[in-house]
């Protein structure tokens, strides 16, 4: 079977939701003590967001959604993302951070045009997270979040791009406003990235420069601040959940960049999951809730 151009573009686009999706999907009620070790569902969500961080141009998507839920000691995927616990004290936390962006087609973005596309890429790294503060009944909690990544881009040879660091204060309320199941996370901090990592997507060369665009060397340092709300219930036979993500770009050491059109980007994302299945085991959830 052959795949047309547009729909080609439309799945390479598509594919984040496998990051976003455990990153959008909460807990069921904590009130229980015992929760299936894993919950499987799937849906359809709806992304806008501008086409990398300072565009001026962005993409409106309807994607698969997947709710992934997966309550083991080592390996988690629930409301906080994918990661991999390697330490776990009344105190901290050492888990794996994951992340994505997604692919650019220059073609699209008059502020790339005739430039190379930018691949899309993962960012793996390791996450201390400390538990700052706990409310006496769990239903309140603020962690402060270290995740350091490296960025590799996603094709037949792929490219280590350089160093992300991303801390922020992180703050979770369960059982919003008395409604039973609502969760709420507030999330804030400052962005870092390394020199080629800023690099990859606003330095523009000497063969790329034109009368609107001159030759730029991105450097590295502070990239930015992120501010990210997010509201989701997980109701028995379905879920449902919804973000926003809004980054102040003013001062980031590539703002000067001619390929950034914009001091501020803001993404938004709203989605419904329907469980298909879950485990018979059970496991102790009280851990979640530290």
């Amino acid at each position: 079977m052959t795949v047309g151009a547009s729909a080609t573009r439309w799945i390479r686009r598509a594919w984040p939701a496998l990051f976003l999706g455990p990153a959008l999907a909460a807990n069921a009620a904590t009130g229980a003590a015992q929760q299936p070790l894993w919950e499987l569902g799937l849906g359809v969500g709806a992304l806008g967001f501008a086409d990398y961080r300072g565009a001026d141009t962005g993409r409106l998507y309807a994607v698969p959604l997947p709710y992934v839920v997966y309550r083991g000691r080592i390996f988690r995927a629930d409301r906080d993302g994918m990661r991999g616990l390697l330490f776990d004290a009344d105190v901290a936390e050492l888990n794996v951070s994951l992340n994505a962006t997604t692919p650019v087609r220059s073609g699209d973005t008059l502020a790339r045009h005739g430039m190379p596309d930018l691949k899309p890429t993962i960012e793996v790294g390791p996450s201390l997270d400390l538990h700052v503060w706990r409310s006496a009944d769990r239903h309140a909690r603020l962690d402060l979040r270290l995740p350091v990544r490296t960025a590799l881009t996603i094709e037949s040879s792929p490219h280590a791009i350089g160093w992300f660091l991303a801390p922020r204060l992180n703050l979770d309320l369960q059982d919003v406003g008395g409604r039973a199941g609502w969760d709420l996370g507030l999330l804030a901090g400052p962005l870092y990235g390394s020199r080629r990592y800023h690099d990859y997507f606003y330095s523009v060369a000497p063969q790329f420069a034109t009368a609107d665009r001159p030759a730029y060397e991105a450097r590295g340092g502070y990239s930015g601040a992120e501010t990210l709300l997010s509201l989701s219930k997980r109701f028995p036979g379905y879920w449902i959940g919804a973000f926003a993500r809004y980054d102040a770009l003013r001062g980031a050491a590539f703002a000067s960049s001619p390929l950034v059109r914009s001091n501020s980007y803001w993404a938004a994302g709203v989605g419904i999951a329907w469980m298909i299945g879950q485990s018979s085991r059970m496991v102790d959830a009280s851990d979640e809730q530290r």
